[in-house]
């Protein structure tokens, strides 16, 4: 009786933890602008890293026409690693000055097939830039893609850890 009682006790408290988070903001029906904006390095350094206006609409149109149209054409999970950084926080993680996260125009992905995405999106879909990110030939460690809402390059890069990008 008193195991029941834990469990009983245990699953009561779950229940009010999930019943006392914050509502997430939905970009789309895969995608939530939290995914975008969670940052370890934030959190421990208190950096605010929430977007303005500029970049939420960024974020939202890479959203509209990249990363949902991905998600439904693969039919799996896509995770995103890293989507809008402050300055702040770019700068404390290195990033480079002119990054498309900045503008909350990029988004770094990793699934159960990153290969896949990056052929998908090469093949079919609108972009500024895509990165097939260290890894190896059969599949990158993570895809870098950015958009914007004119003038995308189609720019189709493969980086190499220690030797740096060229081009595919």
């Amino acid at each position: 009786m008193k195991k029941n009682k834990w469990i009983l006790i245990i699953a009561a408290a779950l229940l009010l933890r999930r019943s006392a988070r914050k509502p997430l903001t939905m970009l789309s029906k895969n995608f939530a602008l939290e995914e975008f904006t969670r940052s370890k390095t934030a959190n421990q350094k208190g950096i605010s890293n929430q977007p303005g206006p500029a970049e939420l609409a960024n974020l939202a149109a890479l959203v509209q026409n990249v990363l949902q149209p991905l998600r439904d054409a693969v039919g799996f999970p896509i995770n995103i690693t890293s989507g809008y950084r402050s300055p702040q926080l770019n700068a404390a993680i290195g990033g480079a000055n002119n990054s498309q996260h900045l503008k909350g125009q990029a988004a770094d992905l990793v699934s159960q097939d990153n290969a896949k995405l990056f052929n998908y999106i090469m093949q079919n879909l609108p972009f500024d830039q895509l990165i097939w990110e260290a890894g190896n030939d059969d599949q990158p460690e993570w895809v870098h893609v950015s958009y914007k809402p004119s003038f995308n390059r189609k720019q189709v890069l493969r980086y190499y850890p220690g030797q740096g990008y060229q081009d595919i």
